[in-house]
């Protein structure tokens, strides 16, 4: 058999080289080729509505940040945010809690700042659309203490 039969030159015609009986399977449906009419995603934040987050008032502080405080989280100087440090037996368990954290996160459609090296996990909590903290990060931050 010569080479020329197993590899053929690639300036002659796909449709040379497939069989008569396939060719019509292989022709693009025309329903492939027109854009679909609503665009579908599994993602949970794409599908949830956005709200606008607002800033905690002072009284929502005082109720709902003393407890979060008392757990070891902390306020980030020269800034509206929580901080918290967590420290875990190795990569795998620092790495399974920020999973978890994530699939909260995304379906919450609020997202953390972090930093992660081998068995530490570090989070800082702020909301950014206003610049501050706000019920989104206390959420997130009670549930980050669930699991833990």
């Amino acid at each position: 058999m010569s080479l020329f039969r197993l590899f053929p030159p690639l300036h002659r015609p796909l449709s040379l080289f497939r069989p008569p009986q396939l060719q019509p399977l292989l022709q693009p449906s025309k329903s492939l080729l027109k854009p679909p009419a609503q665009l579908i995603t599994t993602s949970g934040s794409s599908l949830a509505k956005k709200m606008a987050a607002t800033k905690l008032s002072e009284a929502e502080r005082q109720e709902t940040l003393s407890p979060l405080l008392n757990q070891g989280w902390s306020m980030v100087d020269k800034r509206d945010a929580i901080y918290k440090e967590f420290m875990f037996k190795d990569f795998n368990q620092s790495w399974g809690f920020m999973s978890r954290i994530a699939l909260k996160a995304d379906k919450m459609d609020h997202h953390p700042e972090w930093f992660n090296v081998y068995n530490k996990v570090q989070i800082t909590l702020a909301t950014h659309d206003c610049s501050g903290l706000s019920k989104k990060d206390l959420t997130l931050a009670n549930f980050i203490e669930s699991i833990i």
